[in-house]
């Protein structure tokens, strides 16, 4: 069964060697340098991707395990995205599905009274990495949306990921009974 190319470039090789000067080559062809804004945006995307697969490891829920498998997914598009200027892989649609997880998750847990510490199980503990690198991968597609022509999709898309990130750990940190776990203030230690 032949299948169409669905993209224009497919690694046939790994080792090019065309990077040693310091330069990495774009989806269009262009050579750019590797600490310019795009390839660290499309270096922080590729790591909170890797950092989901990751948790993708640990016991879950399958709906979450399911959603975060789509997540991966979408990264991957936004990493497309990010590596052709001008180019659109990310559709705001993705931005939506987030937004209606979010919703989902977040009406089955009890209200916040205080700060959460990024801790709990091994899976809490990851999402909150997740979310963490997602902001930072944000911060990036800000940082490339002030200096080039970016879509609103990847910066909304990343921005919902780390909300969801933080929902998610709270979700993971009840599996088998668990909580949150909560930032002891001293200032509202000294209240009590």
């Amino acid at each position: 069964m032949h299948r169409g190319n669905t993209m224009g470039h497919r690694l046939t090789q790994i080792a090019t060697r065309t990077g040693d000067e310091g330069t990495t080559g774009l989806g269009n062809n262009q050579r750019v340098s590797k600490n310019s804004l795009r390839v660290h945006a499309m270096g922080d995307v590729d790591e909170l991707n890797s950092h989901i697969g990751l948790l993708l490891c640990e016991k879950m829920p399958e709906d979450v395990r399911h959603l975060l498998v789509e997540v991966q997914h979408q990264l991957f598009n936004l990493g497309g995205e990010l590596s052709i200027p001008g180019f659109e892989l990310l559709k705001a649609e993705a931005v939506l599905i987030l937004d209606q997880a979010l919703e989902t998750y977040n009406v089955q847990l009890p209200k916040l009274e205080e700060f959460i510490l990024p801790a709990g199980n091994r899976a809490a503990a990851q999402a909150h990495i997740c979310r963490t690198v997602a902001r930072r991968a944000e911060r990036a597609a800000v940082a490339l949306g002030n200096e080039e022509a970016l879509n609103d999709a990847p910066r909304q898309y990343l921005n919902r990921i780390s909300d969801l990130m933080f929902v998610l750990s709270r979700v993971l940190n009840r599996m088998d009974g668990g909580t949150d776990v909560y930032w002891k203030s001293e200032r509202m230690n000294s209240k009590g």
